[in-house]
């Protein structure tokens, strides 16, 4: 068992001296006065040999720490860490139980990317984690390479909806109140665990949408081509990866941007407008479910694997719903790159420019380059086969170079690190400006 090392694009992050199995949260919330009262029980293996462990929980307050159900020797929780001294040194696999009883006000952390996790509306929540957000309400191993099964179980006021990743195991109404029990099986990176409570209305339409009633008629016609850019995808990248139904929440007020999760998206009301304005948001939070929550980097320096990917998914729906072709649109996106300073390596571009434009365009424009050198069949059988390979696990960029040099029976490491790891902008190589693929 190897512990993921230290990312330096989030420096003082607990490496814990374990791995964990399944996180099982029980979260008592009231949402008029934001209080929540919890009780976290962490399966977990040491990964390597310990004699004390460390999760990290942010802006709450811990009651009590047991493991294996004892008192540990020591616990302590300070600068959003909780460090517990054990009573024996544990060797590398023996598992543990850890569980932690907390509550208080929860919000978000501030750091280099805004606000980021617990976040409260007008009238409920939402929990946005990318990318170190997780620990804003629950304790846990913040890092996106150590996945784990959840059960998310959630009390709140009867009137409000209440959606956990996963599958909605049971639904009992208690006195004024409801109990909610959400299970996600697949691996999840803590990061891409959320919660979302609102006045909404559920319902199935192609895909799960959790809307507003005022703007259920702009989410029925916004939203309505879903299940079509599912099936380009599933063409493309291979077989949806999570059992339960693809879902998108629209919360009563606007956001900043659209919110990736693992199993579902999360839209402001100002996303929708009626004439699918933001479709090609809609196309790119959708392809993360492939590429970012199925495919999950182990450290943040690959970001492009996420957020490169599912730009290219806006150019390929866009193609495939009679808009610009993924040619068309690689060749505006190059010229416009051509006139932005070309000073980041999207292979590693620092934890400032993570989520910087040039990156996503960049990216995308490495798979049309790849696309571009070895054909459609094989670029697509690449990706099809990058997807399964993974499936649910942790990738880097050198796993990608190595899987689509397999695939295409050539080396394509310098084609690859012409447009990650060097500055300069490479020109788009030779291809046919009419790729448009077809499904089937």
């Amino acid at each position: 068992m190897t512990q993921p090392p230290e990312d330096p694009y989030l420096p003082g992050r607990p490496e814990g001296g374990l791995t964990v199995d399944r996180y099982e949260l029980e979260l008592d919330y009231r949402v008029a006065t934001n209080r929540l009262d919890a009780r976290a029980v962490v399966h977990a293996q040491a990964s390597r040999p310990v004699d004390r462990v460390s999760l990290s929980l942010h802006g709450l307050r811990v009651g009590q720490v047991l493991v294996d159900g004892k008192r540990p020797s020591r616990w302590t929780h300070r600068d959003d860490r909780i460090d517990i001294r054990l009573s024996a040194t544990l060797t590398v696999g023996v598992a543990l139980v850890i569980e932690v009883r907390y509550g208080g006000q929860p919000g978000p952390a501030r750091g280099p990317w805004g606000e980021v996790g617990w976040e409260e509306l007008e009238d409920g929540l939402i929990v946005a984690g990318q990318p170190d957000g997780a620990p804003t309400w629950f304790p846990c191993h913040d890092s996106p390479a150590d996945k784990a099964s959840f059960s998310v179980v959630v009390t709140a006021e009867a009137g409000y909806e209440v959606l956990a990743n996963g599958q909605l195991v049971s639904r009992t109404p208690r006195a004024g109140r409801v109990r909610w029990a959400y299970e996600q099986a697949e691996p999840m990176a803590p990061y891409l665990a959320t919660l979302q409570i609102g006045r909404y209305q559920r319902l199935m339409h192609g895909t799960q949408l959790i809307v507003p009633s005022r703007l259920l008629a702009a989410a029925e016609h916004d939203l309505a081509r879903q299940p079509a850019m599912i099936a380009l995808f599933e063409d493309r990248f291979g077989p949806y990866p999570f059992a339960a139904p693809y879902t998108v929440v629209v919360t009563d007020d606007d956001l900043e941007i659209p919110l990736e999760a693992q199993g579902l998206s999360v839209f402001g009301a100002n996303h929708l407008d009626g004439r699918r304005g933001s479709e090609r948001l809609v196309a790119h939070e959708l392809a993360h479910q492939w590429f970012g929550n199925s495919l999950t980097v182990g450290r943040w320096r690959d970001i492009w694997l996420h957020e490169g990917f599912a730009c290219y998914a806006e150019w390929l729906w866009s193609e495939q719903s009679g808009g610009w072709t993924a040619h068309r649109q690689a060749r505006s996106a190059h010229a416009r790159l051509s006139l932005l300073p070309q000073d980041l390596l999207i292979g590693d571009p620092g934890a400032a420019a993570m989520f910087d434009d040039r990156l996503y365009k960049r990216g995308a424009l490495t798979l049309h380059a790849l696309r571009l050198t070895v054909g459609d069949d094989v670029f697509f059988d690449i990706l099809r086969t990058w997807t399964a390979r993974y499936r649910h696990g942790t990738v880097s960029t050198e796993l990608f170079v190595a899987c689509a040099s397999e695939v295409a029976g050539v080396p394509l490491a310098l084609l690859v690190e012409s447009w990650v790891y060097r500055a300069a902008l490479p020109e788009l190589p030779p291809g046919s400006s009419g790729l448009v693929p077809r499904l089937g």
